[in-house]
């Protein structure tokens, strides 16, 4: 099949110019609703009655403006009021284009100023045919008078812009106009409100525009869908048509409401136009006339639109349908041809009987595959016609390759049928030819073997010969037909090494029939004469025979072979117990005598074997996932976007999809686009798979989000899960189980990947590849651990700071633990506690929390466990030792200096070392950047004191008790900071900061300055202080400033007092000198010994307290 794409349907533009046609029709008949001027831009002047139109018509059906009292008039601007006469104007010019006006301008409250004022703006702010301007004139007798002449004086500029007509009363402007046509305040009887319309007006230009929105909507839309440019990838158009169908959706759903709209508006319009007058409600008829066509002609574009959408959205379908039915073609094709390419190496003719019968067990192989490819071919060739058969438009090149699929599988049926028969014919040749070598063989035994006493008798010497006419009567018939026959039988399977066997053959059996008839002469010569008895010798063929032996004795039971057996059970289950769908392979192991040894079956075929297996069920496991994911995706997440199920869902759970399903769209996207495609690549090689794992590992991390969210989804199923709308949704699935344990299949799958790369790497020893797996293996464990880590991580409670500021979590798991407070007096109540408190331990990259467990317990509660933060630990101040004396399960956390020590005691050993191993790790990497700092610190300093001092020794700076497995004794080097006792030699201690020290005593020395305790969870301890009194040194230091004090390690110094900036006045009573020392400075100089206040230098009891006196 050649690589072009697919044929696009075609557009269907008659359905699109319909819908073209349609909205051109519906804007014409807008035009006869909207005017330019909208109501919304003159509100405020129609309002207040400035102008309005009554509904009435004068002579020639001109369209009377009636202009009542209004005292602002001569306020309103110009363009006020031009806009105000335009909008009446357009409304009915907008009907009936051409029509006159009338206009009665009521100024019987006014003065000759008013109207005259008023007609001339009339004049000039008048957009229509103006017929007749009817002018009331003022009441009152003056002004009367004063219109009047004023009128007379002006008439006639009046009349050449515009015909005016002075009336009295009333009375005269019957006259003019009918009284049915004028309202009540004119003496007629039209009736007219005012607000009603205004209200109806809004109405109707509000429907105006939402149907002209919906018109330019919809042919927008279908324009898209006429210039849609289609994809060659299947996701692109599903998501096309999902877009599409959900655009189609809002847009039906709005014209629905603006056909509600517009019937309610008819059905106002219909009582109106029914309660009135048809002759005097004229403009009322006209509205409903043009509402109704609208509404129609709406119906139509609808009707268009539905049309050219249904055919577009089929016409996609189908496309969607070729699309893939070419990949399902393209990748049976594929298959097909790699079939077909195995056929081909497997030889027809093998050197010997047993590489023939190897070739037959192949083909076998081979047949049985092929047989399952060609039903999948078969099933998509019934694809085919089912989709040809529902009037696809690429028919032609659907039928096209069902034709090429069934031409490829009669071909490849045909190529395996005849090199079955070849390869039969060439193994019956082979079996006939043994069979015939057999026979010469036990042809030449028997003449060796036959007796020379008992042929010294007639009786023998018959004996004799009717065995060897018996013998000659079992002859195989291939050995009497003769070669000739042989080759014609099997000439097309004849190769040159079959000929060369065939004439071997032969001539064996020809020198064993001239042995047997030499013998036969020789025996009827001693029946004829009676002579002496005589020693008879076996001739000597030209093959000597064989030695008799039990393989090769005629006896001996050829058919017979050794038998075994061994258990495949299916990768990922248990093999403690025979499952019933465990599998038996049965090996046969045949001795013939053609061989000398027997055949045995290659270690690497049953290896082989066991792999494919294992990774034929990771692929087929992997569709049934992805597949299960798709239907969850339609079946549950989608159809929360269902109208016709909207019923069913609460109106709580409509937002929170997310939280429900979490980012289940992103692991399927991974899983059917990518990672599925990764392992049908690697069906032939499964050592490959490895390298896909390892390569997709970041993608991998999707799990861990999926499974962080997993708690709120549980938490939200329990109280959504009996909700009618899960129900239906199960139901139409016809899942048996459900949702949440489909929602739990993403957790179980990540196990199963470890669970099937452990059996792949079980049967894979001695590959190339084997790394590789080793490594997808390491992977995917990891990945269980972080994300089993992050799910316990999540759960973490009332840490006010930001968790990923203290790194990646590294271990985490529940501990029993004793606090240990070093600092203050020891208090009776904390002696007296020595029950551990159960904490859950979170090791970071840069801290340790302490965290207490909780669980709810109830109905409807929690099952998660949650985390309340209780303490934190900075790992640059944290130390370690790792053997704690009465218990191997124990180990110390210390911090700032053995200010405080934690003791901790793990449920196994096995945790005590993973988690040492892990904390070591952090502070070997925290030493040596705090080495490197300190020895750029120390050259600098060198250089500075290079005249006045020695410089200080690095190694007394950088002090760490660090000691190794092979040193448990002692520390790894002299440590002038710690005193030595046999406590401290059996301790192994890793110091966090570049000044810790390693004085942790026996715990059985606690029991006196120190309290293993256990304190309550909000418990503080007090600061550690310096206080006047005698101390005694344990590091060198030396102020170079003017008081030049110098203090050495083993020195007694007295602190006098604490003055301003942080500095003490010290007397070294050693060296008698005095100076000040910074507070920091004296902490590093002083260790331990400001901690033991109550510690006297002459106590003998206490050695190990540093201080000497205190005042």
């Amino acid at each position: 099949m050649g690589s072009a794409s697919p044929p696009e349907p075609q557009k269907d533009m008659e359905g699109y110019y319909n819908l073209l046609q349609a909205g051109s029709e519906l804007e014409s008949t807008l035009q006869q609703v909207t005017v330019s001027v909208s109501l919304q831009e003159v509100a405020g002047y129609i309002e207040k009655q400035v102008a309005y139109l009554s509904g009435g018509r004068g002579e020639d059906s001109s369209v009377i403006i009636t202009l009542p009292e209004c005292s602002a008039f001569s306020d309103i601007p110009e363009e006020a009021l031009a806009k105000v006469l335009s909008y009446l104007t357009l409304i009915p010019r907008a009907r009936q284009p051409g029509v006159k006006f009338i206009i009665i301008l009521d100024r019987r409250l006014d003065t000759w100023t008013s109207i005259k004022t008023a007609l001339a703006r009339i004049a000039a702010s008048f957009p229509g045919n103006l017929h007749l301007v009817l002018v009331l004139r003022p009441t009152s007798f003056f002004q009367r008078t004063v219109t009047d002449l004023g009128f007379r004086f002006s008439q006639e500029d009046f009349m050449l812009k515009m015909p005016v007509v002075m009336l009295s009363s009333v009375t005269d402007l019957l006259r003019y106009i009918d009284e049915n046509q004028l309202t009540s305040e004119f003496g007629g009887t039209l009736d007219y409100c005012h607000s009603d319309w205004i209200v109806l007006r809004t109405a109707i230009e509000s429907f105006a525009v939402m149907v002209k929105d919906i018109a330019q909507m919809l042919q927008a839309f279908g324009t898209e869908l006429a210039e849609t440019q289609l994809s060659e990838e299947c996701s692109a158009i599903e998501f096309l048509l999902l877009s599409h169908t959900e655009k189609y959706r809002r847009l039906k759903d709005a014209i629905r409401s603006v056909m509600r709209e517009g019937r309610q508006l008819l059905s106002n319009l219909e009582t109106s136009r029914k309660e009135g007058d048809v002759d005097t409600r004229w403009d009322i008829t006209q509205d409903w006339d043009t509402m109704q066509r609208l509404l129609a002609q709406l119906t139509d574009m609808e009707i268009a639109f539905d049309g050219f959408f249904d055919k577009h959205h089929l016409k996609l379908q189908q496309y969607l349908q070729l699309l893939r039915y070419e990949h399902s073609f393209q990748e049976m094709e594929c298959s097909l041809e790699k079939l077909r390419a195995q056929e081909r190496k497997i030889s027809i003719i093998g050197e010997s009987l047993n590489q023939t019968e190897h070739s037959v067990r192949e083909l076998d192989g081979l047949d049985k595959r092929a047989q399952e490819e060609m039903s999948r071919a078969q099933v998509l060739i019934l694809h085919g016609h089912q989709l040809a058969a529902g009037h696809h438009y690429a028919m032609a090149l659907i039928i096209q390759r069902c034709n090429e699929l069934r031409h490829q599988c009669d071909t490849l049926t045909s190529a395996l049928s005849t090199k079955r028969s070849s390869l039969t014919q060439a193994q019956t040749l082979l079996h006939r030819l043994e069979e015939a070598q057999r026979w010469c063989d036990d042809g030449a035994y028997l003449l060796a073997n036959q007796q020379v006493e008992k042929c010294q008798c007639k009786e023998g010497v018959q004996t004799a010969l009717r065995d060897i006419e018996k013998f000659q009567e079992a002859a195989p018939p291939l050995l009497t037909a003769g070669s000739d026959v042989l080759f014609l039988e099997y000439e097309s399977v004849l190769t040159p090494y079959l000929q060369a066997h065939i004439e071997k053959t032969f001539q064996k059996y020809s020198s064993v029939q001239a042995l047997i008839q030499s013998r036969q002469i020789c025996l009827k010569k001693m029946a004829d004469k009676h002579i002496r008895p005589i020693q008879l010798v076996a001739p000597r063929p030209e093959n000597p025979p064989r030695s008799k032996s039990p393989l090769f004795s005629p006896k001996h039971d050829f058919n017979s072979g050794l038998k075994f057996t061994f258990d495949l059970p299916l990768p990922g289950k248990r093999t403690s117990r025979k499952s019933p769908n465990s599998r038996k392979i049965e090996v046969i192991h045949n001795y013939q005598r053609s061989s000398s040894l027997p055949y045995s079956i290659d270690g690497e075929d049953g290896s082989d074997l066991l792999k494919r297996h294992v990774m034929k069920e990771l692929i087929e496991t992997e569709r049934i996932y992805v597949e299960e994911l798709l239907a969850v995706l339609l079946g549950y997440r989608a159809e929360m976007d269902n109208p016709s199920l909207a019923p069913l869902l609460p109106t709580t759970l409509r937002n929170k999809r997310d939280v429900l399903f979490g980012n289940l769209p992103d692991i399927y996207n991974f899983h059917s686009s990518v990672f599925l495609q990764d392992l049908e690549s690697c069906l032939e090689s499964p050592e490959a798979v490895g390298a896909c794992f390892l390569e997709r590992k970041d993608h991998f991390h999707l799990y861990e989000c999926y499974c962080q969210n997993k708690p709120r989804s549980e938490s939200l199923w329990r109280q959504f899960s009996d909700c009618p709308f899960f129900q239906e949704c199960q139901k139409k699935l016809e899942h048996k189980l459900a949702l949440d344990s489909y929602l739990l299949k993403p957790v179980q799958r990540l196990t199963k990947y470890q669970l099937l790369l452990k059996e792949l790497l079980k049967y894979s020893s001695g590959c190339e590849r084997v790394s590789e797996l080793q490594g997808a293996l390491e992977a995917m464990l990891d990945l269980l651990k972080s994300v089993n880590d992050s799910m316990h991580q999540i759960a973490i409670t009332g840490y006010e700071g930001d968790l990923s500021d203290l790194g990646r979590v590294l271990m985490q798991g529940s501990f029993s633990v004793w606090i240990s407070h070093k600092k203050g007096p020891t208090r009776v109540k904390e002696m007296a506690r020595f029950k551990p408190m159960q904490r859950h331990l979170f090791l970071h990259e840069h801290a340790l929390l302490f965290c207490k467990r909780r669980e709810e317990h109830g109905e409807n509660a929690d099952k998660t466990p949650s985390y309340s933060f209780k303490h934190c630990l900075k790992m640059s101040a944290v130390g370690i030792t790792e053997n704690v004396k009465g218990d191997v399960k124990k180990f110390e956390i210390w911090y700032s200096g053995r200010e405080e020590v934690y003791v901790i005691q793990a449920p196994t050993v096995e945790v005590k070392i993973a988690w040492l191993n892990e904390i070591r790790k952090i502070l070997t990497n925290q030493q040596k950047q705090l080495k490197e700092e300190l020895c750029l610190s120390t050259a600098v300093s060198e250089q500075m004191q290079m005249q006045i001092s020695p410089p200080l020794s690095v190694s007394k700076q950088q002090r760490a008790s660090v000691s190794s497995d092979g040193t448990e004794s002692g520390h790894s080097s002299p440590d002038a900071f710690s005193c030595s006792s046999q406590q401290q030699r059996n301790r192994r201690s890793w110091p966090g900061a570049p000044y810790s020290v390693d004085i942790c005593e026996g715990l059985e020395d606690w029991s006196g300055a120190n309290s293993l305790s256990n304190p309550s969870d909000t418990e503080e301890e007090d600061a550690v202080h310096l206080v006047p009194g005698r101390y005694k040194v344990f590091m060198d230091w030396r102020n170079n400033g003017l008081d030049n004090l110098m203090i050495k390690c083993g020195d007694v110094i007295q602190l006098q007092h604490e003055e301003d900036h942080g500095q003490w006045l010290v007397k070294n009573l050693s060296r008698r000198q005095e100076g000040r020392v910074p507070t920091p400075n004296l902490q590093c100089i002083l260790g331990e010994s400001m901690k033991n206040h109550s510690s006297r230098l002459g106590d003998q009891g206490i050695r190990k307290a540093r201080k000497l006196s205190s005042p």
